[in-house]
């Protein structure tokens, strides 16, 4: 099946989808990919509507069906829990919760911060966040009797990266990993969980790479080539779609080819 034919398949009609981190990034590539296979997605962000109403509005264009904006810093706890039941409410349940969202301390205002606060955020932002809501959200799934999750990792977390970034991103990531497998358990057999560990992903940090970096990625990935925000999209519809129903406690991980 080509590319082309994967993308026109309509197997998530009716499937409620909440993506957190879809204004921008994997997320947005995320959240539409859903909804060009017929899900209704509620888009998250953290500050900018603009951004989410244009994404939501797309999902809208594709799906034929439903959207919806929902706002939330998930730095802040109580905002995380008023955000789960908010999209609980909207649509009477959720079936596919993708929590796609992470602190960016690589570009804008954060990448100018200490080690310290850097740790700071994306412990409470990709770390906490992601273990409190996705507890909840499983919660709430076994009652409803079935669901699918899916967190954001990092392919290599369990091997390391020199320097503060790989330091800060192994930590943050990697416990995320291994909450994943966990939680699978935990949620078994009513709800699946499992874990997108994204490889060299041409986001907004490798852009700007400088050449040394861009040459870096070409060296270490066998498909010599940078990953693409729509790489790990499609890998995010297959988690939560139907070929993936035997699947839970798993580390997909995107990242043309390296073996760690």
């Amino acid at each position: 099946m080509s590319e082309r034919e994967i993308s026109s398949r309509r197997d998530l009609a009716g499937l409620r989808a909440v993506v957190l981190g879809s204004s921008s990034g994997i997320g947005r590539e995320a959240a539409l990919a859903l909804a060009e296979a017929g899900a209704d997605v509620i888009v998250h962000a953290r500050r900018s509507v603009e951004a989410a109403r244009t994404v939501a509005d797309l999902c809208a264009k594709k799906s034929g069906g439903r959207s919806a904006v929902l706002m939330a810093d998930l730095a802040d706890r109580a905002a995380g829990d008023l955000l789960v039941e908010k999209a609980w409410e909207l649509w009477g349940g959720i079936d596919a919760w993708l929590h796609l969202a992470g602190a960016d301390t690589l570009t804008g205002p954060q990448a100018r911060a200490g080690f310290e606060a850097k740790l700071d955020l994306l412990w409470e932002v990709d770390v906490v966040s992601t273990m409190r809501l996705c507890r909840a959200v499983g919660r709430k799934m076994q009652a409803q009797g079935s669901g699918s999750i899916v967190t954001m990792g990092w392919d290599q977390a369990e091997t390391g990266m020199e320097g503060d970034s790989g330091e800060l991103f192994a930590a943050a990531k990697g416990a995320v990993m291994a909450f994943t497998r966990s939680l699978a358990l935990s949620l078994a057999p009513t709800v699946r969980v499992n874990n997108i560990a994204p490889g060299w992903i041409q986001t907004a940090w490798g852009e700007q790479a400088s050449e040394v970096w861009q040459q870096r990625v070409l060296r270490e990935t066998p498909l010599a080539r940078w990953g693409l925000p729509t790489d790990v999209a499609r890998a995010c519809r297959f988690l939560v779609g139907p070929d993936a129903t035997f699947l839970t406690g798993q580390i997909l991980r995107v990242n043309g080819g390296v073996v760690r």
